[in-house]
């Protein structure tokens, strides 16, 4: 009798699959105790269209206790019986079998009729322990695909036939680790509709029902497509192998088209292995550095910290990691970026179309993504040069769900300063640094994931004086994706940033003091991303910063010192923006990226804000009296509407045109009498005296690529204005001044340029070539301030260079051995400098030019680097590599300032030059 039972429970479930389609497993949930089989059955019918099959007397007797909540039912099954004899299997079509003791199989066997193989296969078989993995999925219900020809079915099959379209989203990550795939182009050919992958690897598509192929290019990663059948609403996360590159296969973009086919425009990303072939000083890869070399992208001189950005200053540069903000990226006088090159994936650049979501500073942003850690094994990598050495490490916490990375650097150069000549004046200086970052990440479910960013950075200096100069980056984000649904997405991020300075002198401990400074800021923000139709992608969303900054301490050192305590008042202020943006297709030729954000500024108590008569200079002469505001009074309030604007009008699939308009508010100043950001720059936010920069920006750019798009070409042109940008009078003191708004004046400005970009994107032989040409200057013609620089009229900015050109060039030899090159050139920046003399009141004086009439000479330089890879065997414990190079390899005395000293009643001038010979380095990395 029981073999008759089985047949017919075989023959049902034959029945039951050829009869039946695909089913979605479905998300329920039990709370039962001591129930029967057949209560636990008739509880998930009631919830569910599933049919329980089973034999009521064989199971009567066992009794079942369970609370599951919210799982797919193959999870609940599972659970219930646990503790139990039972064994369920559960067909495509959604039918559960119960048996005792003995499990049947949804499918007929290979070699039904060869006994031998029939029992051979059963014995090996094992039964899917979840109905997720008899659909190819996991638990919550997404299908995975990491096989390029194998036809994957998506949704139910009742939607088979219908017409209209169904939402498409999931994850591309790499096969190897389980990293998120960034900036990963998927779509499709027929009909064209397609998008790119997140900051997380997640994309959403609108497509219509029925067969597609699923294309997926990224850099770094092999091209795939997915044979796809899609029925109705679903999920699709796609495992992508890493790009094993052959000597005529360099690639260096995402999609081939992709530079003509974006709607925004100003736009650079690179990826760290981009940027690692890149020579730069001491050779480690340097992210600030290798962006040097893109059009519109300048500094001030060798060895500057920051950067400037089609005319914009410094401080006008908003820069991210992973949602933090880093308000000094440098280390060891600007020789190293804060990044930490093996803990970075790639970094994005927006010179203009800047999103909407992005807000705070006039000029740029800059934003890094560091890794995911490897959620498949333990790895990392290591490294050591001459100045510097670095290891990471990443691995998984619970494998496939929870993983993390940790990285660290440090220095030890004072073994290369001891080796300066006596007559230096340096040779027992002494600089170190180190920076630590780490990230956890989490898998929640699967719509959501949780990320944990931290990062901390040190440095500390002596040059050979009594001083000693101390500055750091604190950092630390939660960030939460939400997916609602395969449409509408949401990142919700909460952060803290800290930076702080100080200097101090203890050498003689009755002037033995400590200069300070320090900045905090707390943000939120919650980013929400819709995708409408293949037409219409909407982000909006909300967020807010609370500063607090101490603008200067000096305080004595030791009981000894007689140095008088003097503290700033601390400033407080709250910036707040919502934001809405829109990136749709008129036609298939016309794009349109169209957004706005609405900023806020309340600069906040307690403090005491001093008034000056109006139209007058500020100055205490002028002062007209004081008031006094408590904790938590909003002092002044500036807000205003910005625009961003973007359209693109594709001529052909090789040719288009763009355009775009931004307008942006900066609420906070960089106060600095250096033409280079410096660690003892001064931070200040605006107040009642001192209003925030304002900028508009017009740009037009043409796109072209050749052969096959493997070149990409680009014109660029704009024409930038900048309000209130602060500068500073003759004679002004920045550093421990109470009443700054006395010492600083509002400038306008204006900025225009052209940039070249040709970039050969494959082949041994790959790179780029850049050429800008621009004009940055500025105007101080406010009739209230006491004294006009320049007369009034226009003069260039400290960053002010009219032609730039960059070659980047990398050639490989083979697999294991290549050669890069980078050679810069450009025109020097601008300086005043004394012209003449004259006796004044009996002295004798110096006459100086116009602000910034004359120039440094020109700037020029090349490096070169050779890589040497170990060899490429794969199981193999570890895999090592070198870089060798030189740095200005023609050792040309590229001067970085000049500088005039009175010598026995003459005037003598000096240049200086940051390295005015060649630079050897060698560096040797290991991966494991």
């Amino acid at each position: 009798m029981r073999a008759i039972r089985n047949l017919i429970l075989i023959c049902c479930l034959f029945v039951a699959i050829s009869a039946s389609g695909q089913v979605p497993p479905r998300v329920l949930s039990i709370d039962l105790s001591n129930a029967t089989i057949t209560q636990l059955a008739t509880d998930i019918e009631s919830k569910t269209s599933v049919r329980f099959y089973f034999d009521v007397k064989q199971l009567d007797s066992i009794r079942i206790t369970a609370r599951v909540d919210s799982e797919p039912l193959a999870v609940v099954l599972k659970k219930a019986f646990e503790k139990t004899p039972v064994k369920f299997t559960i067909d495509p079509g959604g039918n559960v079998f119960l048996t005792k003791g003995r499990e049947i199989f949804a499918s007929l066997p290979y070699g039904l009729f060869d006994a031998e193989r029939d029992a051979a296969r059963i014995a090996s078989q094992k039964e899917p322990s979840t109905l997720a993995q008899l659909y190819n999925q996991d638990e919550q219900g997404s299908v995975t695909s990491s096989q390029e020809n194998k036809l994957v079915e998506i949704g139910n099959k009742s939607g088979a036939g219908q017409g209209g379209s169904v939402s498409l989203a999931g994850y591309v990550r790499d096969a190897a680790n389980g990293a998120a795939i960034i900036g990963a182009a998927v779509f499709t050919e027929n009909p064209r509709i397609g998008t790119y992958t997140d900051q997380f690897g997640y994309y959403s598509l609108i497509l219509p029902r029925g067969a597609h192929n699923l294309n997926i290019k990224a850099l770094g990663i092999t091209d795939s497509k997915r044979r796809i059948m899609l029925y109705s609403e679903g999920k699709l996360d796609i495992e992508i192998k890493t790009q094993v590159l052959s000597l005529r296969e360099v690639v260096i973009s995402a999609e081939s088209s992709a530079n003509v086919r974006n709607v925004q425009m100003g736009v650079e990303k690179l990826n760290i292995a981009t940027i690692k072939q890149v020579p730069v000083v001491f050779g480690e890869a340097d992210v600030v550095r290798v962006m040097l070399t893109l059009p519109g992208v300048k500094t001030v001189g060798e060895a500057a910290s920051g950067f400037n950005v089609r005319g914009g200053a410094v401080d006008q540069n908003l820069i991210l990691f992973d949602d933090l903000t880093i308000y000094n990226p440098s280390h060891f006088f600007g020789f190293f970026s804060a990044f930490n090159p093996d803990v970075v994936k790639d970094v994005e650049l927006y010179k203009s179309s800047i999103p909407a979501r992005y807000g705070g500073r006039l000029s740029a942003v800059l934003d890094a993504n560091s890794k995911d850690g490897n959620t498949k094994k333990l790895a990392g990598t290591a490294g050591i040069g001459l100045l510097t050495s670095r290891l990471n490490v990443e691995g998984p916490i619970v494998k496939d769900k929870t993983s993390f990375i940790l990285g660290g650097r440090t220095t030890y150069s004072n073994w290369l300063l001891k080796l300066l000549p006596e007559d230096s004046n340096y040779k027992n200086s002494k600089a170190s640094f180190y920076d630590a970052n780490v990230r956890l990440s989490h898998k929640i479910s699967e719509k959501s994931n949780l990320y944990i960013t931290g990062y901390l950075s040190n440095d500390d200096s002596n040059l050979n004086s009594d001083t000693s100069y101390a500055y750091s980056n604190k950092a630390l984000s939660v960030k939460w994706k939400h997916v609602f649904n395969n449409k509408f997405t949401s990142v919700l991020v909460g952060g803290f940033s800290g930076y702080q300075y100080n200097t101090r002198s203890d050498v003689n401990p009755v002037n033995a003091y400590k200069l300070g400074f320090d900045i905090k800021q707390l943000n939120a923000k919650a980013d929400f991303n819709y995708y409408l139709s293949p037409k219409h992608t909407l982000d909006f969303g909300v967020s807010t910063i609370q500063y607090r900054l101490q603008p200067g301490s000096f305080t004595p050192v030791g009981g000894e010192s007689l140095i008088a305590r003097d503290i700033i008042d601390t400033e407080q202020a709250l910036e707040s923006a919502v934001y809405f943006g829109d990136r749709f297709d008129l036609t298939p030729s016309l794009s349109f990226d169209l957004g706005v954000r609405y900023s806020m500024f309340n600069y906040q108590g307690p403090q005491d804000i001093d008034s000056y008569a109006p139209g007058l200079p500020r100055s205490e002469a002028n002062l007209t009296g004081t008031t006094a505001f408590n904790k938590g009074d909003f002092m002044k309030t500036y807000h205003g509407p910005e625009l961003r604007f973007s359209a693109r009008y594709q001529i052909s699939e090789d040719l288009s045109v763009k355009t775009g308009y931004n307008t942006l508010r900066q609420y906070i100043h960089v106060l600095s009498n250096t033409v280079a950001m410096a660690p003892t720059d001064i931070w200040k936010l605006s107040d009642p005296n001192i209003r925030p920069q304002y900028g508009d920006q017009a740009s037009l750019g043409l796109y072209k690529n050749f052969k096959s798009n493997t070149i990409e070409t680009s014109v660029e042109g704009y024409y930038k204005r900048i309000k209130d940008y602060l500068d500073y009078k003759n004679g002004a003191i920045l550093v421990m001044n109470h009443n700054i708004e006395r010492d600083v004046i509002n400038t306008d400005g204006k900025a225009y340029g052209l940039e070249f970009l040709v970039k050969k994107l494959t082949g041994k032989l790959n790179g780029w070539l850049g050429y800008t040409w621009s004009r940055t200057l500025l105007r101080m013609n406010d009739p209230t301030a006491a004294q006009l620089i320049n007369n009034g009229d226009y003069y260039p900015s400290n960053f002010d260079k009219p032609h730039d050109l960059t070659l980047v060039g990398n050639y490989r030899f083979s697999h294991r051995f290549s050669m890069s090159l980078n050679t810069t050139y450009s025109t020097g920046r601008p300086i005043t400098v004394p012209v003449g003399k004259y006796f004044y009141a009996g002295s004798l004086r110096a006459r100086y030019s116009g602000r910034n009439e004359l120039r440094i000479p020109d700037y020029f330089r090349t490096d070169v680097s050779m890589n040497i890879e170990g060899n490429h065997k794969i199981h193999q414990l570890t895999h090592s590599s070198w870089t060798v190079g030189v740095y200005n390899l023609t050792g040309r005395d590229n001067p970085y300032s000049t500088y005039f000293t009175s010598e026995q009643g003459m005037i003598k001038g000096y240049r200086l030059s940051v390295f005015g010979n060649a630079i050897p380095y060698v560096n040797y990395n290991i991966r494991f």
